[in-house]
């Protein structure tokens, strides 16, 4: 099973966080896959806006913490990971498109950076 699902329609493409047994948190593995998706989408001319989603119940949980605090043990690469989440958020405020997060429940922790890091932020009712 993929763990971000991309959909292009009409010039818009939508990245679905696929990971809802884990609250769509984000392992090293869904930060790498989010940096080549923006990576592509940054020098793809026929997308004009991207929609970031998620499926299950959970926007995104924050960091997996399973492989946090295996990390813990050793400290260089829990930096490792640190930057390169925060290099892959960084992408994010640089992309030449805007990016609108489709909050449909729990963003958390590193969650609700990744949501406050878009360009706008749609919620539904059921956002917290």
């Amino acid at each position: 099973m993929a763990i971000l699902l991309r959909e292009d329609k009409e010039g818009i493409a939508t990245l679905t966080l696929n990971r809802p047994n884990s609250g769509n948190s984000l392992s090293h593995e869904l930060v790498q896959a989010l940096q080549s998706a923006w990576d592509e989408i940054d020098g793809d001319e026929s997308v004009r806006v991207v929609v970031l989603a998620a499926s299950g119940r959970f926007f995104c949980t924050g960091h997996d913490l399973n492989e946090s605090i295996a990390a813990m043990e050793d400290p260089p690469s829990k930096l490792a990971a640190n930057r390169e989440c925060s290099k892959m958020m960084q992408s994010m405020l640089r992309l030449s498109k805007p990016i609108i997060a489709k909050v449909h429940g729990v963003a958390t922790a590193a969650g609700c950076q990744l949501m406050a890091t878009c360009d706008l932020a749609l919620a539904s009712t059921e956002a917290r």
